[in-house]
């Protein structure tokens, strides 16, 4: 008597081929995280390339472009002052001057903003890049055990690190206002800064949702896609009681434009599940972190 050997249905898979697949897959990268992976950056570089590619434009732009409302009450040459003063305070920051610590982002830089005024452009672009390279000048030319381990300015407590990308996502924030004001195409960042402030934004959400009210216990199971990428869960709210989950998946340059306020909720493409009140308090939360 002849034995055979099974045969495979016709376009059968081999047994255990999807296991092997998966098992290589985990093994290729890390899950949640975009492939290619960024180049890894310090945040004083980040911080430096936002503040090249503003510079940059701001030579670019005509006299009727800085004349060009742009934020507030400001007109662009206002919004470049305004980040001349978050400069002068960040200097005094990093200098240990605890007056800086609690003054407000918008009204303590608006002296600052009215100084530039009737100025010639040319002369507002270079207070404003003598400012950044002061510190950047700061930054690099103390070892980091030199500053304490957070630092306080403008209602923030932050480590070094952290307030540089808080710098850089500003200085991007208010180029793309720029460049609105001035009829130009938005910007993005590269791979590697957007990847630091996602990085940041998104463990930051409990203190948006603190800004926000929001009291209810939500667990965020938070997918960035795109570059800069990257998944995160976060427990939003009060503590004691059954978080109700939410899952949200989006673009990583919309969150961080959301993050800016520069973008509300229904600007984004978005895959969601959970109780959809819930979801609009996360992503209020979200845009509760911008400085403006």
């Amino acid at each position: 008597m002849t034995t055979h050997e099974p045969v495979s249905a016709p376009g059968a898979l081999p047994a255990g081929l999807r296991g092997r697949v998966l098992a290589a897959s985990w093994q290729a990268r890390a899950p949640g995280r975009p492939w290619p992976e960024p180049a890894e950056i310090s945040a004083v570089e980040a911080f430096r390339r936002a503040a090249d590619t503003l510079d940059r434009l701001l030579g670019t732009l005509g006299d009727g472009d800085w004349a060009a409302p742009a934020l507030r009450d400001l007109d662009v040459q206002g919004l470049v002052g305004h980040l001349i003063g978050v400069e002068e305070h960040l200097q005094r920051c990093l200098s240990g001057d605890p007056e800086v610590a609690g003054t407000d982002h918008v009204g303590a830089t608006q002296p600052a903003a009215a100084r530039q005024a009737g100025l010639p452009a040319g002369e507002t672009r270079a207070d404003w890049r003598r400012a950044v390279n002061r510190t950047l000048g700061l930054v690099r030319g103390r070892a980091g055990a030199a500053f304490p381990a957070e630092l306080a300015l403008h209602g923030m407590r932050l480590p070094l690190d952290a307030l540089l990308v808080v710098r850089a996502f500003e200085l991007w924030t208010h180029e793309n206002d720029i460049r609105l004001a001035a009829g130009l195409p938005l910007a993005v960042p590269d791979s590697s800064s957007l990847r630091l402030m996602t990085a940041l934004a998104a463990p930051a959400l409990p203190v948006g949702a603190a800004r926000t009210g929001l009291a209810a216990p939500v667990s965020v199971h938070l997918v960035l896609t795109g570059p800069g990428g990257g998944t995160w869960d976060v427990l939003l709210g009060s503590v004691g009681r059954d978080p109700a989950p939410v899952r949200i998946v989006t673009d990583t340059v919309g969150f961080c434009r959301l993050v800016a306020n520069r973008a509300g909720p229904g600007d984004l493409d978005m895959d969601i599940t959970g109780d959809p009140a819930k979801v609009g308090g996360v992503l209020a939360a979200a845009a509760a972190l911008a400085l403006d």
